[in-house]
Protein backbone atom coordinates (compact mmCIF):
# COMPACT_ATOMS: atom_id res chain seq x y z
CA UNK A 1 0.00 0.00 0.00
CA UNK A 2 1.24 3.77 -0.79
CA UNK A 3 1.58 6.03 1.86
CA UNK A 4 2.34 9.42 2.31
CA UNK A 5 4.37 11.20 4.75
CA UNK A 6 5.38 14.82 5.10
CA UNK A 7 8.57 16.56 6.37
CA UNK A 8 10.07 20.03 5.75
CA UNK A 9 13.98 19.58 6.89
CA UNK A 10 15.43 22.88 8.63
CA UNK A 11 17.45 24.37 6.18
CA UNK A 12 18.74 20.68 5.14
CA UNK A 13 18.68 18.41 8.18
CA UNK A 14 19.01 15.56 5.85
CA UNK A 15 17.22 11.52 6.13
CA UNK A 16 20.71 10.07 4.60
CA UNK A 17 22.66 11.81 7.59
CA UNK A 18 23.77 14.18 4.47
CA UNK A 19 23.06 17.89 5.03
CA UNK A 20 20.91 18.64 1.74
CA UNK A 21 21.64 22.38 -0.11
CA UNK A 22 19.02 24.84 0.35
CA UNK A 23 16.39 26.00 -2.39
CA UNK A 24 14.35 28.97 -1.39
CA UNK A 25 11.16 28.23 -1.91
CA UNK A 26 11.32 24.05 -1.67
CA UNK A 27 9.42 22.07 0.48
CA UNK A 28 10.64 18.47 1.16
CA UNK A 29 8.74 15.63 2.15
CA UNK A 30 9.13 11.39 1.51
CA UNK A 31 6.17 9.38 -0.13
CA UNK A 32 6.55 5.52 0.08
CA UNK A 33 5.88 3.41 -2.97
CA UNK A 34 6.09 -0.50 -3.28
CA UNK A 35 9.63 -1.02 -2.78
CA UNK A 36 11.23 2.55 -1.45
CA UNK A 37 10.91 5.78 0.00
CA UNK A 38 11.15 8.53 -2.12
CA UNK A 39 12.07 12.17 -1.38
CA UNK A 40 10.18 15.21 -3.20
CA UNK A 41 10.52 18.59 -3.24
CA UNK A 42 7.77 20.82 -4.30
CA UNK A 43 7.92 23.89 -5.55
CA UNK A 44 4.64 26.99 -6.72
CA UNK A 45 1.37 26.00 -7.12
CA UNK A 46 -0.87 25.50 -10.67
CA UNK A 47 -0.98 22.76 -13.09
CA UNK A 48 1.55 20.15 -11.90
CA UNK A 49 4.65 19.40 -13.87
CA UNK A 50 6.75 16.34 -12.76
CA UNK A 51 10.88 16.97 -12.93
CA UNK A 52 12.30 13.32 -13.13
CA UNK A 53 16.56 14.57 -12.71
CA UNK A 54 19.07 12.75 -14.78
CA UNK A 55 22.44 11.26 -13.52
CA UNK A 56 24.72 12.02 -11.39
CA UNK A 57 22.34 14.60 -9.84
CA UNK A 58 19.18 14.61 -8.00
CA UNK A 59 16.44 17.04 -7.33
CA UNK A 60 18.75 20.05 -6.74
CA UNK A 61 19.68 20.24 -10.46
CA UNK A 62 16.45 21.28 -11.46
CA UNK A 63 16.67 24.66 -9.68
CA UNK A 64 17.62 26.99 -12.08
CA UNK A 65 14.45 25.93 -14.09
CA UNK A 66 11.91 25.55 -10.80
CA UNK A 67 12.84 29.23 -10.45
CA UNK A 68 11.47 30.26 -13.42
CA UNK A 69 8.56 27.75 -13.22
CA UNK A 70 7.20 28.13 -9.90
CA UNK A 71 4.78 31.07 -10.31
CA UNK A 72 2.67 29.58 -13.13
CA UNK A 73 2.97 25.70 -11.87
CA UNK A 74 3.18 23.21 -9.04
CA UNK A 75 6.31 21.79 -9.48
CA UNK A 76 7.13 17.75 -8.54
CA UNK A 77 10.37 17.08 -8.00
CA UNK A 78 11.52 13.46 -6.60
CA UNK A 79 14.96 11.91 -6.36
CA UNK A 80 14.95 8.97 -8.15
CA UNK A 81 14.77 5.41 -6.47
CA UNK A 82 18.24 5.55 -5.03
CA UNK A 83 19.78 8.90 -5.73
CA UNK A 84 20.07 12.07 -3.45
CA UNK A 85 17.95 11.31 -0.52
CA UNK A 86 15.42 8.69 -1.26
CA UNK A 87 15.69 4.94 -0.54
CA UNK A 88 18.26 2.99 -1.88
CA UNK A 89 17.38 -0.59 -2.03
CA UNK A 90 19.02 -3.36 -3.76
CA UNK A 91 16.71 -3.56 -6.67
CA UNK A 92 14.63 -1.48 -9.09
CA UNK A 93 16.71 0.44 -11.38
CA UNK A 94 15.69 -0.53 -14.96
CA UNK A 95 13.59 1.91 -16.53
CA UNK A 96 10.24 0.44 -16.02
CA UNK A 97 11.37 -0.18 -12.43
CA UNK A 98 11.78 3.40 -12.08
CA UNK A 99 8.58 4.31 -14.11
CA UNK A 100 6.75 2.25 -11.87
CA UNK A 101 8.50 4.55 -9.01
CA UNK A 102 6.89 7.16 -10.74
CA UNK A 103 3.29 6.32 -11.36
CA UNK A 104 2.97 4.98 -7.68
CA UNK A 105 4.36 8.34 -6.60
CA UNK A 106 1.45 10.20 -8.82
CA UNK A 107 -1.33 7.86 -7.61
CA UNK A 108 -0.07 8.85 -4.03
CA UNK A 109 -0.12 12.41 -4.73
CA UNK A 110 -3.58 11.57 -5.73
CA UNK A 111 -3.00 13.03 -9.54
CA UNK A 112 -4.66 11.76 -12.36
CA UNK A 113 -2.69 13.90 -15.23
CA UNK A 114 0.72 16.10 -15.13
CA UNK A 115 2.81 17.50 -17.48
CA UNK A 116 6.17 15.11 -17.68
CA UNK A 117 10.09 17.09 -17.90
CA UNK A 118 12.81 14.98 -17.83
CA UNK A 119 16.43 15.18 -18.32
CA UNK A 120 18.97 12.97 -19.50
CA UNK A 121 18.13 9.54 -17.48
CA UNK A 122 15.38 11.31 -16.07
CA UNK A 123 14.23 11.78 -19.89
CA UNK A 124 14.86 7.82 -20.80
CA UNK A 125 12.08 6.89 -17.97
CA UNK A 126 9.89 9.91 -18.92
CA UNK A 127 9.97 8.47 -22.72
CA UNK A 128 9.22 4.56 -20.95
CA UNK A 129 6.37 6.16 -19.16
CA UNK A 130 4.92 8.07 -21.75
CA UNK A 131 5.00 4.69 -23.69
CA UNK A 132 3.26 2.70 -20.55
CA UNK A 133 0.87 5.23 -19.54
CA UNK A 134 -0.06 8.11 -21.93
CA UNK A 135 -3.13 8.91 -20.50
CA UNK A 136 -1.41 10.15 -17.34
CA UNK A 137 0.57 12.88 -19.17
CA UNK A 138 -0.41 16.32 -20.91
CA UNK A 139 2.86 16.58 -22.54
CA UNK A 140 6.34 15.79 -22.39
CA UNK A 141 9.94 17.56 -22.79
CA UNK A 142 12.13 15.63 -23.13
CA UNK A 143 15.87 17.02 -22.81
CA UNK A 144 19.23 15.39 -23.65
CA UNK A 145 17.69 11.95 -24.58
CA UNK A 146 17.19 10.21 -27.79
CA UNK A 147 13.50 8.80 -28.25
CA UNK A 148 12.75 5.50 -28.36
CA UNK A 149 13.59 4.50 -32.43
CA UNK A 150 16.77 6.21 -32.75
CA UNK A 151 18.35 5.19 -36.50
CA UNK A 152 20.90 2.59 -36.81
CA UNK A 153 22.78 4.16 -38.72
CA UNK A 154 22.86 7.28 -36.75
CA UNK A 155 23.78 5.39 -33.28
CA UNK A 156 26.65 3.12 -34.27
CA UNK A 157 28.95 6.25 -35.23
CA UNK A 158 28.18 8.15 -31.85
CA UNK A 159 28.76 4.41 -29.66
CA UNK A 160 32.39 6.00 -28.41
CA UNK A 161 30.50 8.78 -27.26
CA UNK A 162 29.30 6.32 -24.03
CA UNK A 163 33.23 5.62 -23.46
CA UNK A 164 32.40 6.51 -19.73
CA UNK A 165 30.12 4.04 -19.05
CA UNK A 166 32.75 1.31 -19.15
CA UNK A 167 34.00 3.15 -15.40
CA UNK A 168 30.34 2.96 -14.02
CA UNK A 169 28.21 0.42 -15.31
CA UNK A 170 29.82 -2.96 -14.03
CA UNK A 171 29.07 -4.49 -10.63
CA UNK A 172 31.83 -3.41 -8.25
CA UNK A 173 33.96 -1.51 -10.50
CA UNK A 174 31.63 1.12 -10.91
CA UNK A 175 30.69 1.38 -7.19
CA UNK A 176 34.08 1.57 -6.65
CA UNK A 177 34.82 4.65 -9.43
CA UNK A 178 31.49 6.35 -8.15
CA UNK A 179 32.19 5.97 -3.82
CA UNK A 180 36.12 6.70 -4.11
CA UNK A 181 36.97 9.03 -7.39
CA UNK A 182 34.59 11.54 -7.32
CA UNK A 183 37.15 13.51 -9.34
CA UNK A 184 35.79 11.37 -12.04
CA UNK A 185 32.13 12.76 -11.31
CA UNK A 186 33.45 16.30 -11.65
CA UNK A 187 35.61 15.60 -14.87
CA UNK A 188 32.27 14.56 -16.77
CA UNK A 189 30.11 17.46 -15.42
CA UNK A 190 32.68 19.99 -16.32
CA UNK A 191 33.57 17.75 -19.81
CA UNK A 192 29.18 17.69 -21.07
CA UNK A 193 28.49 20.91 -21.26
CA UNK A 194 29.59 23.58 -23.60
CA UNK A 195 30.70 26.00 -20.85
CA UNK A 196 32.35 24.11 -17.67
CA UNK A 197 32.02 28.13 -16.32
CA UNK A 198 28.16 27.35 -15.89
CA UNK A 199 29.47 25.48 -12.86
CA UNK A 200 29.86 26.75 -9.57
CA UNK A 201 32.11 24.65 -7.60
CA UNK A 202 30.14 24.19 -5.06
CA UNK A 203 27.66 22.58 -7.17
CA UNK A 204 30.29 20.08 -8.64
CA UNK A 205 31.47 19.33 -5.11
CA UNK A 206 27.67 18.78 -4.08
CA UNK A 207 26.53 16.68 -7.44
CA UNK A 208 30.25 14.57 -6.78
CA UNK A 209 29.64 13.74 -3.50
CA UNK A 210 26.20 12.65 -4.34
CA UNK A 211 27.03 10.40 -7.16
CA UNK A 212 29.32 8.83 -4.28
CA UNK A 213 26.59 8.13 -1.99
CA UNK A 214 24.61 7.07 -4.50
CA UNK A 215 27.13 4.87 -6.09
CA UNK A 216 24.97 1.57 -5.85
CA UNK A 217 22.27 3.20 -7.81
CA UNK A 218 24.12 4.58 -10.42
CA UNK A 219 25.86 1.47 -11.09
CA UNK A 220 23.23 -0.45 -11.35
CA UNK A 221 20.90 2.14 -13.47
CA UNK A 222 23.59 1.88 -15.98
CA UNK A 223 23.98 -1.85 -15.68
CA UNK A 224 20.39 -2.71 -16.52
CA UNK A 225 20.06 -0.28 -19.31
CA UNK A 226 22.89 -2.35 -21.06
CA UNK A 227 21.19 -5.97 -19.51
CA UNK A 228 17.54 -5.04 -20.32
CA UNK A 229 17.42 -1.40 -23.27
CA UNK A 230 20.24 -2.45 -25.51
CA UNK A 231 18.78 -5.86 -26.50
CA UNK A 232 15.47 -4.50 -26.81
CA UNK A 233 16.76 -1.27 -29.39
CA UNK A 234 18.90 -3.71 -31.06
CA UNK A 235 15.71 -5.66 -32.04
CA UNK A 236 13.51 -3.28 -32.44
CA UNK A 237 11.29 -3.82 -29.56
CA UNK A 238 9.54 -0.65 -29.27
CA UNK A 239 8.76 -0.48 -33.20
CA UNK A 240 5.45 -1.62 -32.64
CA UNK A 241 4.62 1.61 -30.20
CA UNK A 242 3.58 4.83 -30.71
CA UNK A 243 4.25 7.74 -28.52
CA UNK A 244 0.69 9.93 -28.66
CA UNK A 245 1.85 12.45 -25.71
CA UNK A 246 2.70 15.79 -27.24
CA UNK A 247 6.34 15.88 -26.95
CA UNK A 248 9.11 18.54 -27.06
CA UNK A 249 12.48 17.08 -27.75
CA UNK A 250 15.54 19.43 -26.85
CA UNK A 251 19.11 18.37 -27.27
CA UNK A 252 22.72 20.43 -27.12
CA UNK A 253 24.60 20.72 -30.29
CA UNK A 254 27.54 20.39 -28.14
CA UNK A 255 26.46 17.56 -26.24
CA UNK A 256 28.92 15.11 -26.01
CA UNK A 257 26.58 12.16 -24.80
CA UNK A 258 23.57 12.40 -27.04
CA UNK A 259 24.92 14.17 -30.52
CA UNK A 260 21.83 15.79 -32.50
CA UNK A 261 21.78 13.30 -34.95
CA UNK A 262 20.58 10.50 -32.53
CA UNK A 263 17.41 12.79 -31.94
CA UNK A 264 15.73 12.64 -35.60
CA UNK A 265 13.69 9.39 -36.70
CA UNK A 266 11.39 9.96 -33.72
CA UNK A 267 8.71 11.72 -36.09
CA UNK A 268 7.33 9.08 -37.68
CA UNK A 269 6.01 6.79 -34.81
CA UNK A 270 4.63 10.01 -32.89
CA UNK A 271 2.11 11.98 -32.95
CA UNK A 272 3.31 15.04 -31.92
CA UNK A 273 6.87 15.32 -32.05
CA UNK A 274 8.95 18.69 -32.35
CA UNK A 275 12.87 18.32 -32.39
CA UNK A 276 14.88 21.46 -31.46
CA UNK A 277 18.78 21.90 -31.01
CA UNK A 278 20.17 24.61 -28.83
CA UNK A 279 23.18 26.02 -30.68
CA UNK A 280 26.35 26.07 -27.87
CA UNK A 281 24.57 24.00 -25.11
CA UNK A 282 25.92 20.55 -24.41
CA UNK A 283 24.44 17.49 -22.10
CA UNK A 284 23.05 19.63 -19.25
CA UNK A 285 20.65 21.96 -20.95
CA UNK A 286 18.61 22.39 -16.97
CA UNK A 287 21.97 23.88 -15.97
CA UNK A 288 23.08 25.69 -18.91
CA UNK A 289 20.12 27.26 -20.80
CA UNK A 290 17.24 27.18 -17.77
CA UNK A 291 15.04 30.08 -19.22
CA UNK A 292 15.24 28.50 -22.65
CA UNK A 293 13.80 24.84 -20.75
CA UNK A 294 11.66 26.87 -18.88
CA UNK A 295 10.02 28.47 -22.17
CA UNK A 296 9.57 25.31 -23.98
CA UNK A 297 7.75 24.12 -20.50
CA UNK A 298 5.44 27.56 -20.65
CA UNK A 299 4.68 26.81 -24.22
CA UNK A 300 4.06 23.21 -24.10
CA UNK A 301 1.60 22.80 -21.16
CA UNK A 302 -0.23 26.23 -22.37
CA UNK A 303 -1.52 23.98 -25.22
CA UNK A 304 -5.39 24.10 -25.03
Amino acid sequence: MVSTTGSTPEHGTAVSGRPMPYDEGAVHHWVTVPGARLHIAEYGSGSPLLLLHGFPQHWYGWRKVTARLAAQHRLIVPDLRGFGWSEQPKRGYDADGLAGDMIALLDALGLERVGLVGHSWGAHVGFRLCLRAPERFTGYLALNMTHPWPRHRAVVPNLWRMWFTEFIEYPVLGRLVLRHWPGFTRFLLRRQVGDASVWEPGELREFAAAAGVSAHAGQAMFWQYVLRDVPRLMKGSWRHHRLTVPTVLLGGAQDPVIAPSLLAGGESRSDDLTVRVVPGAGHHLPQERPEEVAEAARKLFSRG
